[in-house]
């Protein structure tokens, strides 16, 4: 049987700069990501922005890299560029409608990201901006009326971007204390109604630019720029508590399962020099120190130690992790004289692939609900997962997403399964994009992951109207059995 514990956590997960849209409105600043122009698989263009000297700023290949700016250098958008997160899929004005949605389909938890600019436009103000507190005050009553918890993700890979210009972001801990000061305010406003929280997204996909406003690529800055991260979250964790008692914090991080490509012996030892790569930070957070293997981790990327002071130490160490939240689409293989960090791997030839290239593995989600809990010995949270597709819908916007339902089904059966036959101590699952929004990776419409269709392109073009898809009512009819109806055949229609 599949069905799963009284009080599991079933439903969705957004992040602001992907779906809130609103960008010019209610107070809200410029944002690290605001400056992302679309793009496609082949091409896609992060970054992009032209500084008031003239000059264009453009990205490196890397995910997340740009090349420095001018310290006093201002931004401005280029005119004949598109921006997908100024109007996202416009939740800011289709809130009701959105949760509504949600509602109807038996969710108790919506995982979703407060915009730090929203609520501090440059991240330096001394006090706060009400409209946009009453924006997500507006948010969770909504959420109250139909009894779903939210699930707070406090920054989700982005910062001011006035963060990002005066200090090059993470790589100066004074943004420590201007996340500290965001942290207070949310917490003294939402505490109350607010269970769950995470510090920080996919920290350990840290590249740069985006999640940590760093400029300059080097290594070590990166690291250092994390290990502000790191006692920032653990600073708030401890906040968190004095201010909220019962709260519980997690951080989230990208967990795609990384095997051994094959059994010789040099393929598994970079086998495990790779997943520490991972691990660092899980480590790092939960447990609340630096694992002696961290030297070796600098030591790859080209530096041998970071300023890390002893009440660095004892901060990490009082705040730590209550639970491991993670996401996962994915698994890799890696084997001798791959890339270091090579976040696509080698190909498996065992697996087949969704249309953007990812290999598809629903026993990998179960091997991984394994290996983290194995190791921490925390409760864990699945904050994302899913499958981006291309959806053919009719004229009425209805999707037959049959595809979307096979990979619903063997991934949430292979989480039923390490929770009830394993023991993992499992809080919930929210699948990623419930709505269809803005592809991070490609700035797309059509990398489409919802159970609910928006009638909107690549250009933003659109009535921008939600319909369900079929496999709406299928998870409706999931979460109504708590999973047992993972067990019947995948036959039911609209």
């Amino acid at each position: 049987m599949k069905k799963l514990p009284d009080g599991f956590l079933w439903g969705g997960a957004t992040a602001d700069f992907q779906f809130e849209g609103g960008f010019n409105e209610g107070g809200r600043g410029l944002l690290s990501h605001d400056f992302e122009t679309d793009g496609t698989i082949e091409q896609p263009r992060y970054h992009t922005m032209q500084m008031p000297n003239g000059s264009i700023i453009k990205p490196r290949s890397s995910f997340f890299y740009a090349d420095p700016v001018p310290q006093d250098a201002k931004p401005v958008f280029l005119d004949d560029h598109y921006y997908p997160s100024h109007q996202a899929v416009d939740f800011y004005h289709r809130y009701k409608e959105d949760i509504t949605l949600m509602a109807g389909m038996g969710f108790n938890i919506f995982r979703f990201s407060i915009c730090w600019s929203r609520i501090y436009p440059t991240g330096l103000e001394d006090t706060p901006n009400e409209e946009g507190l009453k924006f997500y005050d507006a948010v969770i009553d909504e959420l109250e009326k139909y009894h779903i918890q939210p699930l707070i993700t406090i920054c989700h890979d982005e910062l001011p971007m006035e963060l990002a210009l005066k200090y090059n972001g993470w790589a100066n801990r004074q943004v420590i204390d201007c996340y500290l000061k965001y942290c207070q305010t949310l917490f003294k406003r939402y505490g109350k109604r607010c269970k769950y929280w995470l510090t920080f997204n996919e920290i350990n996909a840290v590249r740069g630019f985006g999640p940590c406003g760093i400029r300059e690529s080097n290594g070590k800055m990166r690291y250092q720029g994390a290990h502000n991260m790191f006692v920032a979250s653990a600073k708030a964790v401890k906040l968190g508590h004095e201010m909220m008692p019962g709260s519980m914090f997690g951080a989230m991080y990208a967990m795609s399962e990384l095997y051994p490509a094959t059994c010789k012996p040099e393929d598994m030892f970079h086998h495990l020099q790779q997943r520490r790569e991972n691990w660092y930070f899980i480590d790092t957070m939960a447990r609340g120190y630096y694992h002696p293997y961290a030297k070796e981790v600098w030591h790859h990327h080209g530096f041998d130690n970071l300023e890390i002071s002893e009440d660095d130490k004892q901060i990490l160490k009082e705040g730590q992790l209550d639970f491991v939240s993670f996401s996962y689409y994915r698994s890799n293989t890696t084997k001798a004289g791959d890339p270091w960090f090579n976040v696509g791997g080698s190909a498996n030839p065992y697996l087949e692939n969704t249309p953007w290239g990812w290999p598809i593995d629903p026993l990998g989600l179960r091997y991984c609900m394994n290996e983290i809990y194995d190791r921490i010995q925390k409760p864990i949270f699945i904050v994302e997962n899913g499958i981006g597709a291309i959806d053919k819908a009719d004229e009425n916007g209805y999707v037959e997403d049959d595809y979307r339902i096979d990979y619903l089904q063997q991934h949430l059966s292979a989480m039923a399964d390490a929770i009830l036959i394993d023991g993992v101590d499992c809080l919930g699952y929210t699948m990623w994009g419930p709505i269809d929004l803005i592809s991070l990776s490609t700035g797309e419409m059509k990398k489409r992951y919802g159970f609910i269709y928006v009638d909107m392109d690549d250009k933003g073009n659109g009535t921008l109207n939600r319909t369900k898809k079929k496999s709406y009512y299928w998870m409706k009819h999931i979460i109504e059995t708590n999973g047992e109806a993972l067990e019947e055949p995948l036959t039911n229609k609209k």
